[in-house]
């Protein structure tokens, strides 16, 4: 059944744009933006630049880390402390793996013979990762 804690909804894929509004974001994340704001307060990764109007404006990484804070937290039922303390350990698993000479995380090849979904995740921590290196 899907919307269930074991069938999560399937999200639309992320258009190749690079800024997205918090409505955009809402959308493709299936999270209200009262939610998203919240979750700024509460995941410090989450810095979306704000212009005029204290308009928020996402970027690609962001969105995949909202997914990612999403997962956790709905799918997969971690408290906020929970899903913060599991992104700080996914953060560390990733610095520990990812070679320390490539400074962009879209610049890793997968392995040979990697599954999709392998790589997927990789990536998507790895995106992570940066968003970690920048708040320190």
């Amino acid at each position: 059944m899907p919307g269930t804690p074991h069938h999560p909804p399937e999200l639309p894929p992320i258009p190749a744009k690079r800024y997205f509004t918090i409505g955009e974001v809402s959308e493709l994340c299936a999270v209200k933006p009262h939610v998203l704001r919240y979750w700024e307060q509460e995941f410090t990764q989450l810095k979306p630049l704000k212009r005029r109007g204290n308009r928020r404006y996402y970027q690609h990484h962001e969105v995949l880390l909202i997914r990612r804070i999403r997962g956790l937290l709905y799918d997969q039922g971690f408290t906020i402390n929970g899903a913060r303390s599991q992104l700080e350990d996914m953060a560390a698993v990733v610095e520990k793996t990812a070679p320390p000479s490539i400074d962009k995380p879209s610049v890793i090849a997968p392995p040979p013979g990697a599954s999709t979904d392998r790589v997927k995740l990789r990536d998507e921590l790895s995106e992570i990762l940066a968003i970690l290196k920048k708040v320190r």
